[in-house]
């Protein structure tokens, strides 16, 4: 998987610097907070210098910066069906 480490944190915005090769966009990305949650982001804007910009899908609160981050390769999905 490719991966990435957290640069900046402004709100539900949050950057990453991915030093191989960036996400395309709308890929999920995912991390944990400091209290070990996973949290997904959705990549919005590639900024160039290997950067992307990414929107939280749920709060930042614990996330910090220089935490690592992997793109997951595909968009956000959502299970459907009977199970759900």
């Amino acid at each position: 998987m490719n991966q990435g480490k957290i640069i900046q944190i402004i709100g539900a915005v949050v950057d990453v610097e991915f030093p191989d090769q960036l996400p395309a966009l709308y890929n999920a990305i995912t991390t944990k907070t400091a209290n070990e949650k996973e949290l997904v982001l959705e990549t919005v804007q590639h900024l160039g210098a290997n950067r992307v910009r990414a929107v939280s899908m749920g709060s930042t609160d614990g996330l910090q910066r220089g935490v690592e981050a992997e793109d997951t390769g595909s968009p956000i999905s959502v299970p459907v069906g009977e199970e759900v």
